[in-house]
């Protein structure tokens, strides 16, 4: 085992090379998921089947994320189990363009989200790591800003094959060459940092560590977001589905959300390392208005809504992993990001599915079970900010 640990300069290096990592694998799997739910129509799937398609995926790889993390935190094999799951998810892009129908299609889906499920927890922890030195907000803002450009790239890749070629599979084979940069520049990384795996000595595994109780409530608010949050799958669904959009421009949408989610994980990353969990109350609340602009406006509302979807995907994805790092201790931090994530994703299939089905039956309905969900959330975020201040 190495001596070497992060001091400021190599966890700032460590951050931005694997920004990099996360560029490249953004471009390859976003760019999927901007096109999978319109592709899924095409292939002939119903909205609820989208919503349970996307609310199935979430929840497989979140339940995966709470084994990963604990499986790192007991065996300390933090890169191997991230490596694994870079590979599964990363394959799992360009094989869509053969899916014959849209179980196929769903299938894959699926495994790409328990690919990218395996390796978050690992991933996230050694991130703190780093963090622990520069700072949990910049260190995790910085990075889903970096992955965040790839998710701009990933769309307009997408866009671009559509609009030259009409094709969706040229387009998922086209999404397969950032896949294949995503190992290349992962491997990389693993070989110039291989002690970021590694914990201190003194540290005993994160199973013995009990997790405060703020954590416990701030995951109790994640979760009602993710309940009420629309999958981007259903939001391009309706988009196509309601003549909102032409195809080309689906794509082009979710490269905005993309953009302004990269923005906002760097301002509320920022501000997370000075204010604390509060900033979480502004970020909640951009979410509130996203379900009305999207499923009851036209193309200028849905654009707008796909804006601030993008915004607080980037709270949610930088901040609240940042805000993970400050509440647990450093040993159980995978195991705590395993938690969060499945409570996360539990959520956020249940919501999925729910949503899907009230849009096949009443957008009203459906806004009005987001807005609510999204409002609620309000409650254990405000005692979660009120215990931690408590514990310090």
């Amino acid at each position: 085992m190495t001596t070497q640990r992060f001091d400021k300069s190599t966890a700032l290096a460590f951050v931005i090379s694997f920004g990099i990592v996360s560029l490249f694998a953004d471009a390859a799997y976003e760019g999927m998921r901007a096109i999978s739910g319109p592709y899924l129509a095409l292939l002939g799937a119903s909205g609820f089947a989208v919503g349970f398609i996307a609310g199935t995926g979430e929840l497989a790889g979140y339940m995966l994320r709470l084994l990963s993390g604990s499986a790192a935190d007991r065996t300390k094999l933090y890169w191997p189990i991230t490596l694994g799951g870079y590979v599964v998810q990363m394959a799992a892009v360009p094989l869509l363009a053969f899916a014959g129908n849209w179980w196929a299609a769903a299938a894959l889906i699926i495994l790409e989200r328990a690919g990218k499920a395996t390796r978050n927890p690992p991933r996230d922890a050694m991130l703190a790591r780093a963090g622990d030195e520069i700072g949990h907000g910049w260190a995790f803002g910085l990075h889903e800003a970096l992955d965040q450009a790839g998710a701009v790239a990933g769309p307009l890749i997408a866009a671009g094959v559509i609009a030259l070629h009409g094709d969706y599979r040229t387009a998922f084979l086209w999404l397969g060459v950032p896949a294949a940069l995503t190992l290349l520049s992962l491997f990389s990384v693993r070989l110039r940092f291989p002690f970021a795996g590694e914990t201190p000595l003194h540290h005993d595994t994160g199973d013995g560590v009990a997790l405060p109780r703020a954590f416990w409530l701030y995951a109790a608010a994640a979760a009602l977001v993710a309940f009420g949050f629309a999958d981007f799958t259903l939001v391009a669904f309706h988009f196509a589905k309601a003549n909102i959009a032409d195809p080309v421009w689906i794509p082009l949408f979710y490269a905005a959300a993309m953009g302004s989610d990269g923005l906002a994980s760097l301002v509320f990353g920022r501000w997370f390392d000075t204010r604390g969990l509060w900033i979480l109350v502004p970020g909640t609340l951009l979410s509130v208005l996203v379900a009305p602009l999207a499923f009851m406006g036209g193309f200028t509302a849905a654009l707008i809504a796909t804006l601030l979807w993008g915004a607080a995907l980037g709270v949610h994805e930088s901040v609240m992993s940042a805000a993970v790092a400050r509440l647990v201790p450093a040993a159980a931090r995978a195991r705590a990001f395993g938690i969060f994530s499945a409570a996360f994703g539990i959520a956020w299939f249940v919501g999925s599915v729910a949503l899907g089905g009230l849009y096949d039956i009443s957008l009203s309905a459906l806004v009005t079970v987001s807005v609510v969900a999204e409002l609620a959330a309000l409650v254990p975020l405000f005692a979660a900010i009120r215990a931690a201040a408590l514990r310090t």
